[in-house]
């Protein structure tokens, strides 16, 4: 029997996004951003699916915020939308949309949880994506303009300010598959994206070292673990090609403020990356007080032979575009299951892999884990109760694999299973559920599912015992 004990010093918590839990759309000054855009557009979402309703958070906040407390959680992940507190991204903003924000954070304290503010989790307004978009350095300029705002607003109430989400999947699955918002499949515009995503980090952060200085800085990186199908020299250049892409092209400039030499040569041919200003990569590597990582699954990947079918298995989305710009001879393999109801591989060794990894190339920089869950297809049963014991075992193992590498050095501080509530997930619309807390669309009401029960006991007690559940 395998236990682990987490000191009381340890952040439990849970995760969500504007977008996908809040609604009130059109409500208050709030203003389109890409993703209404997007899901307005026929063909893009499942079903048709918008987040103009979402989970109605933002009328529900309160009771939102009573479900927090209950599962005693020290602290809360949530982001702030763009359009809401800046509806056009530039130019006034909506004090209405900062009210919001500013009871929702009291909220919090009021009920001792820590807010940890992300103010980028991928609404940008859609004006700004009519100028350009993040392929415009214009767009991180104005989301330097954007962070004084709500950080002068909210200032050191918010214990964490967290700059972006998943800046991988802004640049490459918005402008490169185009299976996100804005939906662009140009492959040089994607890795515009990624060093002005890069730069609007660099420039957020050092807003809130001026303004809020007491508060905490981070960025959140959805960080892969890529294997290769064999140790053949070709897989493993492979492997380095696609780390390149999905890992360092942001650990680079943002923990050693250089872009690496091997990302650029890959990349020659779609572009030259002159949008890199002198003294940009400076300005991006801003000191961080945690860095939080999102994981979910690993990737396997080998050399395409240049005469099979490819095979494009990595678990982002079907699209006739890649979003591995640069890397159009590597091959993305399907892996053995179990598997969630994303189609994503459970692999639970890989996240100790990854964050031992951070831990040896990085060794003074503290970790979270800010998003690691699980979407399956949850059953009501007659009792009224979701026993959702596959989601419990997916949250075990990751604990537990996280707790394994705790105990072998690496400096991990926290963890938020996302998500919080069931919600719209992207392009998947209503019909993956991550929350371990039920959902139901037509009436809005929320119910614990066993996950929640489960996850508020490990809350309570700091003990994961791997046999129990």
């Amino acid at each position: 029997m395998t236990q682990h004990h987490f000191p009381e010093s340890f952040v439990w918590g849970s995760a969500t996004a504007a977008y996908q839990i809040e609604g009130a759309a059109t409500e208050d000054g709030r203003g389109p951003s890409i993703w209404d855009t997007y899901s307005h557009t026929p063909g893009r979402t499942l079903n048709g699916d918008t987040g103009d309703v979402a989970a109605d958070h933002y009328h529900r906040w309160a009771d939102d915020l009573g479900h927090i407390a209950d599962l005693g959680l020290g602290a809360y992940r949530f982001s702030i939308s763009w359009p809401r507190v800046q509806p056009g991204g530039s130019g006034r903003f909506n004090q209405a949309g900062i009210d919001f924000y500013s009871r929702l954070v009291d909220g919090l304290l009021e009920r001792g949880v820590r807010p940890v503010a992300t103010m980028y989790h991928w609404d940008l307004p859609q004006e700004l994506e009519d100028a350009g978009g993040w392929a415009a350095r214009e767009t991180a300029l104005r989301f330097q303009e954007y962070a004084a705002g709500i950080v002068g607003a909210l200032g050191d109430r918010v214990h964490t300010w967290t700059t972006l989400n998943e800046p991988w999947c802004s640049a490459y699955l918005g402008y490169a598959s185009g299976v996100h918002a804005p939906g662009r499949t140009e492959p040089a515009a994607a890795l515009a994206a990624v060093h002005h995503l890069n730069l609007a980090h660099g420039l957020a952060g050092r807003v809130v070292r001026e303004l809020a200085p007491s508060a905490e800085l981070s960025v959140t990186l959805n960080l892969h673990v890529i294997r290769g199908a064999s140790d053949s020299p070709a897989d493993q250049d492979a492997v380095r090609r696609i780390d390149a892409l999905a890992n360092r092209a942001f650990l680079g400039p943002m923990l050693d403020g250089e872009y690496p030499a091997d990302l650029l040569a890959d990349t020659a041919s779609v572009t030259d990356w002159s949008f890199v200003r002198e003294g940009d990569e400076k300005l991006i590597a801003v000191p961080l007080d945690v860095l939080g990582v999102n994981y979910y699954s690993s990737t396997l990947v080998r050399a395409w032979d240049g005469v099979s079918a490819r095979s494009d298995a990595d678990g982002h989305g079907a699209s006739t575009s890649t979003p591995w710009v640069g890397a159009e001879n590597v091959d993305f393999l399907p892996q053995p299951g179990p598997y969630t109801a994303m189609g994503w591989n459970i692999d639970p060794p890989a996240l100790t892999e990854l964050l031992l990894r951070l831990q040896r190339e990085y060794p003074s920089q503290p970790m979270m884990i800010t998003e690691n869950g699980a979407a399956f297809d949850d059953v009501v049963s007659a009792d009224g109760r979701i026993h959702d014991d596959r989601r419990i075992d997916y949250l075990r193992r990751h604990i537990g694999a996280m707790a394994d590498a705790r105990a072998q050095g690496a400096d991990v501080r926290g963890y938020f299973v996302w998500s919080l509530l069931d919600n719209f997930e992207w392009g998947y619309g209503y019909d993956r559920r991550f929350g371990i807390i039920r959902v139901d669309y037509d009436t809005q009401v929320r119910t614990w599912k066993d996950s929640a029960h489960w996850y508020q006991r490990l809350a309570a007690t700091g003990e994961l015992d791997q046999a129990q559940y």
